[in-house]
């Protein structure tokens, strides 16, 4: 089988099913083991932010979306040349990856024989539930299942470790220019870690929010973890927030590694969150995924 992953969290899916080796095509946005760079195409590329603002990226994104332009482009011919059985896709969030629609059009113009499976989870079961779908449609079921069980057993001793302590308040900012109130799965990795979700938009979009009613809303504890940045990026940012709400703690978060992608690491994420928040109930999280700056 030859598998085609147009979005990073697929890409982690597919690797943590053992199929590695079927990956074909991803992003110029995926992360590979370096071993498999070399013999997987770039089927989608992009603009790179490097180097930019959360302005000015933001300033970029609303000027391609009023424009109705892409922020991703398909290279449609690597895509044919590869032959792929599968493709990954999503509808969820047009910021973050190619729609669905663009990669249907393509498959059909191609004259493609592709399966197009759409993964777009709003919460974090339903994430567990596309991880099912990718087994089932790559034809490993048994995989999954195993993996999605183990995940659950994860959560599970979270959830036992935490029980009956007191729930601290968390924002969760997923960008600081502007501020927007975290959504999607975000409100559910909060809760699973023992604190209690504020200013978020469970199982719905992220949100653009001012700093006054995120303020408003009293947090102890501030989770900065921008979409689309590492550790560093992430301090880098939450510096700036710090100011913002006094004698409230504020966390850098690797929101890739452990936040915003929608793959078996979220439960990293939820770990990494408890341990944050529970100290000395769960064990610390892995050098190099959190720091507080205030």
């Amino acid at each position: 089988m030859h598998v085609v992953s147009l979005l990073p969290s697929a890409t982690e899916i597919v690797y943590a099913l053992g199929l590695g080796d079927a990956l074909v095509g991803v992003t110029f946005e995926c992360e590979l083991p370096e071993a498999d760079r070399a013999g997987t195409a770039i089927v989608v590329g992009g603009r790179d932010t490097r180097g930019m603002s959360p302005g000015e990226i933001d300033a970029y994104v609303k000027r391609q979306l009023a424009a109705g332009a892409d922020l991703y482009t398909l290279h449609a011919n690597a895509l044919a040349e590869l032959d792929p059985d599968l493709i990954l896709t999503q509808d969820l969030c047009r910021v973050c990856a190619l729609p669905s629609e663009r990669v249907s059009d393509a498959v059909a113009y191609l004259g493609a024989r592709a399966d197009v499976l759409s993964l777009d989870p709003y919460t974090l079961d339903e994430v567990l539930g596309t991880i099912l779908a990718v087994g089932a449609a790559a034809r490993v079921p048994d995989r999954a299942e195993a993996l999605v069980d183990g995940l659950r057993a994860r959560l599970a001793a979270v959830s036992a470790a935490v029980a009956g302590r007191p729930r601290r308040r968390v924002a969760v900012v997923e960008w600081v220019d502007p501020p927007f109130g975290a959504g999607h799965w975000i409100p559910d990795l909060v809760r699973a870690a023992g604190g209690e979700p504020v200013a978020t938009h469970p199982g719905a979009r992220s949100a653009p929010t001012t700093w006054a009613a995120l303020r408003d809303a009293a947090p102890d504890v501030v989770l900065v973890t921008p979409c689309g940045f590492h550790l560093d990026g992430a301090v880098e940012q939450a510096a700036t927030v710090g100011p913002r709400f006094p004698g409230a703690e504020v966390w850098a978060v690797d929101a890739d590694a452990l936040i915003v992608r929608a793959g078996p690491r979220l439960v990293d994420g939820v770990e990494a969150i408890a341990a944050i928040l529970h100290p000395d109930a769960v064990s610390a999280p892995p050098a190099g995924s959190v720091r507080r700056v205030a």
